[in-house]
């Protein structure tokens, strides 16, 4: 990037850099990408004029310089500015000034006869727009708003007609600002924020900016990496969080063939995605455009006050008449018209409604729209997820229990010293488990392999020990598990998930892995059956005796 420093003050640094340095759509990724770098506090940047402001910590002028220096703004793409509230903050600001310093401009430097036909003009829309909704059959807000216009300018009164002009300007300023507001809080939690990806071409790896990404191309997607595309794995094992889609915070295993959606996120292991759907086309976007649309999905009250609203005009003409005939004063007629709730009433409603769905995003609470937000009042039933809602998504070492000549202890220590390797949830219970009984383990077998989603294989005293799932235990590796001793798990497991350990192909013991309810969960439900929530409801994709012990540990 090239530029000149035109403000050079301890901690606060201006760049200019041209008219043509980015575009617009780029201000956002521009800034964002100033923010990475550790001395950067705070950063502006402005198309118009290639403007750069750069707040920095004491002594980084220099790193600050080379950092705007190395911006290189074909590698960046637009971040959507439409749905960044300091975006829309920023333009709700020029557009509230340009409107009001329009204003004051024409009245204190236009000529009167020039300033009156600039208001007869803009008055002219409006008593169109009012003619249009009488043609139509109709009879509300938008014919008195003509009418309240119609009538001013008529009496050459252009005064009252600009003032009543320039206050409906500003109220459908802050109704559009509301509802973009509300757009970018709903959305932005759910938005994938990926500025590049990792594409895979004639076996190599090329990092690419996301815009440059098409349909068909092949991506890379390591540990702890978001999925930025819909696609299907073509290599490769992983486990992926989808929690972003499904709400459910245990990772799922994805191998060749599997489909994977943008927004979730590869807990463990490394995979190649097709890309099926872009960012614009993917299920997450689809749910933003779900969001984004909530307002058409009215609530009641809502429907009511615009209705309310459109009844109210005809008895403000009704009061206008009556005026005009008894006092035969055209100026005190007008001021009924000018005198009217029905505006207020229609705009209130929907904002209300709108900042009540912002209000509970701020909640981490997604409301579909504004008829589902109003039906909530009258619901008389909750239905609960369990894992990751009721319960912590951190499962805890209920017991061991063995199926040979270890002792439960024992089959508790040896699987903790396997387990210590690898740092997922289940390995982390029984490894907690262990220390919390003062089992202390030594090395004392081979290196480990790890199996992604599957389990643990390694060498223990010259046999071979593995530690994993029934599947991967039973089909995987072919080991026995009788049916007497699949019933003694059942009975002696009460509802807990199971992690299996054999020992030179017999079946050593077994781990019973719990995932208790929330602290918090009992009071929880108490407090929603004394608010009149009749009946609780859990699911969960957990088996039926599991579930029962949830249940009841919960009331």
């Amino acid at each position: 990037m090239k530029f000149q420093i035109v403000y050079d003050k301890p901690g606060r640094i201006r760049f200019r850099c041209g008219a043509y340095a980015f575009d617009k759509e780029l201000e956002t990724a521009v800034q964002k990408q100033l923010l990475e770098s550790a001395a950067v506090k705070k950063a502006e940047a402005h198309a118009e004029n290639g403007g750069i402001l750069v707040y920095y910590e004491a002594g980084a002028r220099q790193k600050v310089i080379r950092t705007v220096a190395a911006l290189d703004t074909r590698l960046l793409a637009p971040l959507g500015p439409d749905t960044c509230s300091e975006r829309i903050d920023s333009d709700f600001k020029v557009d509230l000034v340009k409107l009001v310093a329009k204003r004051y401009l024409q009245n204190a430097l236009l000529p009167a006869p020039i300033a009156n036909a600039v208001i007869l003009f803009k008055g002219i829309r409006y008593a169109w727009r009012a003619v249009k909704t009488l043609l139509e059959g109709h009879l509300n807000v938008d014919v008195l708003d003509g009418a309240s216009v119609s009538a001013c300018l008529l009496q050459r009164n252009f005064k009252t007609a600009g003032t009543i002009m320039f206050m409906l300007s500003i109220s459908a300023l802050l109704e559009d600002y509301t509802r973009a507001k509300t757009k970018a809080a709903l959305t932005d939690s759910l938005a994938v924020k990926t500025d590049k990806v990792w594409l895979v071409q004639d076996g190599t790896e090329v990092l690419i900016p996301m815009a440059e990404l098409q349909v068909g191309d092949v991506i890379c997607v390591r540990t702890g990496s978001v999925i930025p595309v819909d696609g299907t794995v073509t290599s490769g094992e992983a486990n992926i969080n989808e929690a972003s889609m499904t709400g459910e915070p245990l990772s799922v295993r994805k191998a060749k063939g599997s489909t994977v959606f943008a927004g979730t996120v590869v807990d463990e292991g490394s995979i190649h995605v097709q890309v099926r759907a872009l960012s614009g086309n993917t299920k997450i976007q689809k749910i933003i455009e779900l969001i984004d649309n909530s307002e058409n999905l009215k609530a009641g009250v809502q429907s009511r006050a615009e209705n309310l609203a459109d009844r109210i005009v005809p008895f403000s003409f009704l009061g206008f008449g009556l005026t005009l005939l008894l006092t035969r004063n055209i100026t005190k007629a007008v001021s009924i018209l000018m005198v009217d709730y029905s505006c207020a009433i229609k705009l209130s409603t929907p904002i209300s409604v709108i900042s009540a769905i912002r209000e509970a995003a701020d909640h981490d609470i997604t409301v579909k729209g504004g008829k589902y937000l109003e039906a909530f009042a009258e619901a008389d039933s909750v239905v609960f997820d369990k894992t990751g809602t009721l319960t912590n998504a951190e499962p805890v070492l209920e017991r061991a229990i063995s199926f040979s000549d270890y002792s439960e202890d024992e089959i508790l220590r040896i699987a903790a010293c396997i387990e210590e390797h690898f740092p997922h949830s289940v390995a982390r219970a029984i490894v907690k488990g262990a220390a919390d009984r003062g089992l202390n383990h030594q090395e004392e077998h081979a290196e480990v392999q790890y199996i992604v989603a599957h389990g643990i294989a390694t060498t223990l005293h010259g046999k071979r020990a593995i530690i994993g799932s029934h599947h991967f235990v039973s089909e995987d590796e072919h080991v026995e598990i009788t049916a007497e001793q699949q019933a003694a798990i059942e009975a002696q497991s009460g509802g807990c998930s199971v992690v299996y350990l054999a020992i030179g192909g017999k079946l050593s013991g077994v781990l019973c892995i719990s995932d208790p309810p929330r602290a918090e969960a009992g009071e929880a439900i108490g407090l929603l059956k004394k608010a009149g929530i009749e009946n609780v409801v859990m699911l969960t994709g957990d088996s039926q005796q599991a579930a029962e012990v949830t249940a009841a540990k919960l009331g």
